[in-house]
């Protein structure tokens, strides 16, 4: 990640492409790896499963690419392109600022109901992988990114942070769905990791928590942090299945929202 930014900053690079062909690599890696050291063989999406999110992530793609014109319109207006501080001095803040926007955006779509009849889509899987990190309701991650980034803009933070502040969340998002035998230790304590997304996609609500899908450090803030050594969730998915279609029921799942009434099923912990 580090080099792709580096490159990208040093011969100004357009983000978007950069951003898009980075995130290809890291489904590729994280694709492979999952094969190599898989958490639960039982969780490899099979070929219909990878149909139905790749579907899926088309979609988000599709629809979050044109909300983004509006908001990169947006941060480019309000963004400043000399901040005060130096870049690696800004990122580390802008890091903060944008994780602790996502994980109350986050939070508040597990409680709200309108909220949770989008984002609960993502959690109908009984399986948790990189695939099925793609599985979301069009305005879920539209809102989300939209609510991280202009939160980042009107923060003050630089074009160039929020780029990098990007790559490092696409690649956390995607490594915490993996499904990959891995163990970060102590880590655990300052970033979130595989071993405590499972916990969150668990269908007991006790044990639940996790919203951050970077810092580890707001869920220890706001008591969400249910992890410890040794701890997994015996079963993932939705509380109440029948609240929403099924994860191949495309349209259905995305026209839910004005159909059915969805009552929240994932309390905070």
């Amino acid at each position: 990640m580090t080099i792709v930014a580096s490159t990208a900053l040093y011969f100004h690079l357009d983000p978007g492409p950069v951003t898009a062909l980075f995130q290809v690599a890291v489904i590729s890696y994280l694709a492979a790896l999952e094969r190599l050291i898989p958490y639960d063989r039982a969780w490899h999406p099979s070929r219909g499963e990878w149909g139905w999110c790749g579907a899926y992530f088309l979609l988000t793609v599709a629809g979050s690419i044109a909300a983004q014109l509006l908001v990169s319109l947006c941060v480019r207006v309000v963004s400043p392109a000399r901040p005060e501080l130096s870049l690696w001095a800004d990122i580390p803040l802008a890091l903060a600022v944008g994780s602790l926007a996502s994980y109350l955006a986050h939070r508040l779509s597990h409680v709200n109901p309108w909220l949770w009849r989008l984002h609960g889509i993502h959690h109908v899987p009984d399986k948790v992988n990189v695939a099925s990190n793609g599985v979301n309701h069009i305005l879920d991650i539209t809102l989300t990114q939209s609510a991280v980034q202009l939160s980042l803009a009107w923060a003050g933070f630089s074009q160039d942070s929020v780029f990098v502040v990007g790559l490092f969340v696409i690649t956390q998002g995607y490594f915490i769905h993996a499904n990959i035998d891995v163990r970060i230790g102590a880590l655990n304590q300052v970033l979130v990791s595989p071993e405590q997304h499972r916990l969150h996609h668990s269908v007991d609500l006790s044990e639940a928590g996790h919203y951050g899908s970077d810092l580890a450090v707001w869920d220890r803030i706001f008591g969400s942090y249910t992890w410890y050594d040794g701890r997994k969730p015996e079963r993932v998915g939705l509380y109440d299945p029948a609240s929403f279609p099924r994860t191949e029921a495309i349209v259905s799942s995305h026209v839910q929202i004005v159909r059915r009434r969805a009552v929240p099923d994932r309390q905070p912990v």
